[in-house]
């Protein structure tokens, strides 16, 4: 290999930096220099053992400027033939010039999604993890990390399903088994979930030898003598269903949305209703998955997953819960009984990045049958051959990190209690924080918490008295006065930069033709209390009274 030195597109005032062999030598295995290797150790000793003083210092809710301003500073497309900076130089303009344009998810005064402070721990465990560089697809690039992400999965799945000992012991490191699998979020394992659902419905039988993965769904359809099959989950169900479902090929159209009750959970006269119809109306239709949402992204409620398995064994077909917002409320003794019914979930989701606190990303999908994720098999020659017990063997995706250490690690430092004062405390102080809402004559709450997500709008006492006695086009169109004072409010708040709700849009009586705006609020941060949360009320109190009242006269 020859040496190549190229002189030409150099930036100013950088003629000493030169892509050459032996600089390429140097920032590959050690800092370039004192100067990168005293700026590496200021920042990181400040990030690794004062993360929350870090961000504090550097990083705002977001800065009061805009996106269009922002977007117009990085514009350049060209990549410079040499380099442009040092290690130091780099590392500056990080601290400098992005974080302070970046979102602080860790303030407790960012309530708004289901993002959050993360423990400081993470990042030292981060760090060994990119360090140690191992791709969990095969056992030839991770060995032992395998062998201990087997471990981590059997010690969650026990926490949903809780099986016997003997069988824990049985599949914990069976080659043969699969009790979950990591993957980079919730959407790819509620993806993974439909996928297995799909395989297992449409499994090779006479006339269609090698089943629909390999025949593809026209050859399903017609040896099963049906025009199409459905997803059916209630209208709070998250968007990743839809993905799934196309690129699945069953069509988005096909995931059904079923009505909700009062009480934002899936209602179950509905749901028999739209399986009974099913059954009987042309096109002949299979129904592949009944979805239940533990902790909807909107709202946090969750469905009555008991009802929602008998119905699904009923008709034999696939339950899935999609539990990656609400499935540690398992770890609370208090609050655990909110999930009922999850363990009889043939599969569930669960995300590693909301309330197991992880750095971004970490999805996980667990399987009531160890031996359910045959059916979406795949083998090469060159990395997860027939016979080898690769982790890639039965995941979507192909090279990986390994997050299961992170979770492995959390779950020693923290242990269950840790995690359950955790989700205890974003229950309680969102239940608090609904009856101070409440108190406000300001504000109408608009969906009580079941967990840590609660929703609510401006909505004075006198538009409530109006709205109480009002037809449906009045009702309407104080309602659209309503949705443009709320969305302004939360906007104004967020550009000021000191505190962040987000907002979203509810149905009124499952009307797409009737929305309504609403703030959401999401509890997680542990440094988030009721004082801060009153804080934010106030804001938007001043925001009103000073900016959008009028809008309202």
């Amino acid at each position: 290999m020859s040496e190549q030195t190229a002189t030409t597109n150099q930036p100013s005032g950088h003629s000493d930096l030169v892509a050459d062999w032996d600089r390429l030598f140097r920032v590959f295995i050690c800092p370039e220099g004192q100067a990168s290797r005293a700026t590496l150790i200021k920042y990181m000793d400040r990030i690794l053992y004062g993360l929350n003083d870090f961000l504090k210092t550097n990083v705002g809710i977001t800065e009061a400027i805009s996106l269009k301003d922002l977007s117009e500073r990085f514009t350049d497309t060209v990549i410079n033939e040499n380099p442009e900076k040092k290690l130091a130089d780099v590392i500056t303009c990080l601290i400098k010039d992005i974080a302070p344009h970046a979102v602080n998810v860790s303030s407790p005064y960012f309530v708004g999604h289901m993002t959050s402070a993360i423990p400081f721990f993470m990042v030292h465990l981060k760090t060994i993890i990119t360090a140690l560089n191992q791709n969990v697809v095969k056992l030839e690039t991770s060995k032992v990390v395998s062998v201990v992400e087997k471990q981590v999965i059997a010690k969650i799945h026990r926490v949903i399903y809780n099986n016997t000992e003997a069988f824990y012991r049985q599949h914990v490191q069976n080659a043969d088994s699969t009790l979950g699998v990591f993957t980079e979020g919730g959407t790819t394992a509620n993806l993974t979930a439909l996928w297995t659902a799909r395989n297992a419905k449409f499994q090779p039988k006479n006339g269609f030898s090698r089943g629909i993965e390999a025949e593809g769904l026209a050859a399903a359809y017609r040896a099963w003598d049906i025009d199409r099959c459905v997803v059916l989950v209630s209208r709070r169900g998250h968007y990743s269903l839809r993905k799934a479902a196309g690129i699945l090929g069953i069509g988005n159209d096909n995931v059904i949305p079923i009505d909700i009750g009062k009480n934002n959970r899936i209602d179950l006269s509905c749901l028999k209703r739209t399986i009974r119809r099913l059954e009987t109306e042309e096109p002949r239709t299979c129904i592949l998955a009944i979805v239940g949402v533990a902790g909807a992204t909107e709202t946090g409620t969750v469905d009555p997953l008991e009802d929602l398995a008998e119905i699904s064994a009923r008709i034999n077909t696939h339950f899935h819960v999609d539990a990656a917002w609400g499935g540690p409320t398992l770890f609370s003794k208090k609050y655990r009984h909110l999930l009922k019914g999850i363990s009889l979930a043939n599969s569930v989701t669960m995300d590693g990045h909301k309330q197991f606190y992880m750095p971004m990303s970490c999805g996980m999908l667990y399987l009531k049958d160890p031996a359910a994720l045959d059916v979406i098999a795949y083998h090469a020659n060159y990395v997860n051959r027939m016979g080898s017990v690769d982790l890639g063997i039965k995941t979507l995706s192909g090279s990986r990190e390994a997050n299961s250490l992170i979770l492995d690690s959390a779950l020693k430092i923290m242990g269950a209690k840790g995690y359950a004062l955790l989700i205890d405390h974003g229950i309680e102080t969102a239940a608090a924080f609904a009856e101070e809402i409440k108190r406000r004559d300001l504000f109408e709450l608009m969906t009580p918490p079941v967990l840590n997500i609660l929703t609510y709008r401006i909505c004075p006492p006198r538009i409530r008295a109006i709205l109480n006695t009002a037809d449906d086009d009045q009702r309407r169109a104080i309602n659209e006065k309503l949705n443009t004072v709320n969305r302004r409010l939360q906007t104004i708040q967020r550009e000021t930069g000191k505190s962040f709700v987000s907002r979203t849009t509810l149905l009124h009586n499952n009307n797409p033709n009737d929305a309504i705006v609403v703030l959401r609020s999401v509890i997680m941060n542990p440094m988030t209390t009721l004082a801060i949360l009153n804080e934010i009320l106030d804001e938007q109190e001043r925001i009103f009274e000073r900016e959008l009242k009028g809008l309202l006269e």
